[in-house]
């Protein structure tokens, strides 16, 4: 495991346990998995075929709470990678005081090949294969890559029909009809939002003029919502991209009608929309590479991990990076990027408003009461800003990159509760 994912995110781990005194205890419960289940899930196909399906769902650490993490359908879905992100979804609720532990699940495959039938099969035999795993007071799976709220109430649906008895509070980010919370599916991308806002208004008055040129990649349920985000604040959106490449106008995109063109074809172009009508404007065809090098004010990384490394990080010219996708950026481009004075805020701050509002639902469906929109922002913008200006003093404090600051944070309340467990100190007597 030596080039392994979760080793890679370990290291992040190793440079933040300089700057605080934790328990041996602590240092040692976050070495590995609590517990990591692998499962095949066996789904009958449209044309009569039976293809079997490797699944996986971690449980990384529950000591402040029940775990939660997403479910992830996408070809690259390994052992190694849903345990990598478990970890990153631990210190992500630590750093948020969430009462969570860090969790993630998935299943190997490439879901634009099943027809929706299959998709339902194949989610609720998932949900047959891990039934004994999760619950609502032990783990509660959330969306996340290629899954989404019809998913989720299918999940949620084969749960109760297990258990014989209605339990919304097991699986969040599910339709708002079936108790799903209002401003759940838009979180990801406008907690961004909100710590990108925080962030940029402590810079020096020198480094704040605007508006600010951005590229977003990955232009999904996350990627879309931050950008239009920005693109509505007055910031220059000037590239963004799906998986299959994208799209770079330097005057700016017209990010309202990308979203509808996008909703309607599934493709990504460059168009302004007036009304039902939507036409083709001048822009540059670009790779997802080549967005990642443009010279922006602000990149955001929305994809999938490791599209940043110490292969391609010299290229990068932005000054400040926002990572909403889970650790779009390898331990290993971390010093380069810091080298060319390059700020990253990290994934275990940027992107936690899916979580938040994960944990927002989760207290609705256990309480029977259900919140505005309006107020579901409200708390989530008080949460995360409040958990930014934290972790962005502690890096001033330090000296440290906001990724460190951001471990730190996350360890010392980890630290805390593992230790109010008891440790080597309570139980050997001093001589």
């Amino acid at each position: 495991m030596a080039n392994s994912l979760l080793t890679d995110a370990s290291r992040r781990l190793d440079r933040a346990l300089k700057y605080v005194t934790i328990s041996e205890d602590t240092a040692e419960r976050l070495k590995a998995p609590k517990a990591s289940l692998k499962v095949s899930i066996p789904v009958r196909m449209d044309d009569g075929s039976l293809r079997v399906f490797e699944g996986y769902r971690v449980h990384f650490d529950d000591t402040r709470g029940p775990t939660k993490g997403g479910i992830r359908f996408h070809p690259q879905v390994s052992l190694d990678e849903v345990q990598s992100l478990a970890f990153w979804m631990t210190f992500k609720c630590a750093a948020l005081n969430i009462p969570f532990g860090g969790a993630k699940g998935g299943v190997t495959l490439n879901p634009k090949e099943l027809s929706k039938a299959e998709l339902e099969r194949l989610s609720r035999g998932y949900i047959d294969a891990i039934a004994n795993f999760i619950g609502p007071d032990t783990d509660i799976p959330a969306p996340d890559v290629y899954t989404n709220p019809m998913i989720m109430g299918w999940m949620m649906d084969q749960y109760s029909i297990i258990r014989q008895q209605r339990s919304p509070a097991v699986i969040t980010g599910k339709p708002v009809a079936l108790g799903g919370s209002l401003g759940r599916s838009t979180a990801t991308g406008t907690g961004a939002f909100y710590v990108l806002e925080a962030i940029m208004a402590q810079l020096p008055d020198s480094q704040k003029s605007t508006p600010k040129t951005v590229a977003v990649q990955g232009f999904g349920n996350a990627g879309s919502v931050v950008a239009r985000h920005l693109f509505d604040a007055g910031y220059t959106v000037v590239a963004v991209s799906d998986s299959r490449g994208g799209i770079y106008t330097p005057s700016g995109l017209d990010i309202p009608s990308i979203q509808k063109f996008k909703a309607d074809t599934r493709s990504v172009k460059a168009v302004y929309c007036d009304g039902s009508v939507c036409s083709l404007v001048d822009h540059t065809v670009i790779t997802n590479e080549e967005l990642l090098s443009l010279d922006v004010d602000i990149l955001i990384p929305a994809a999938l991990e490791n599209q940043i490394t110490g292969a391609n990080a010299d290229k990068i010219q932005a000054r400040y990076i926002f990572e909403v996708a889970n650790g779009p950026i390898s331990a290993d481009a971390d010093d380069i990027l810091e080298a060319k004075g390059i700020t990253v805020f990290p994934d275990i701050l940027v992107n936690a408003g899916g979580v938040t509002v994960s944990y927002f639902e989760w207290v609705q469906n256990r309480s029977g009461l259900y919140w505005s929109l309006e107020e579901v922002n409200q708390r989530l913008k008080k949460q995360i800003v409040t958990a930014a200006n934290t972790i962005w003093q502690l890096a001033k404090t330090h000296q440290t990159s906001a990724r460190t600051a951001a471990y730190i944070h996350a360890l010392n309340s980890l630290g805390a509760a593992m230790d109010a467990r008891g440790t080597r100190a309570d139980y050997v007597r001093n001589s």
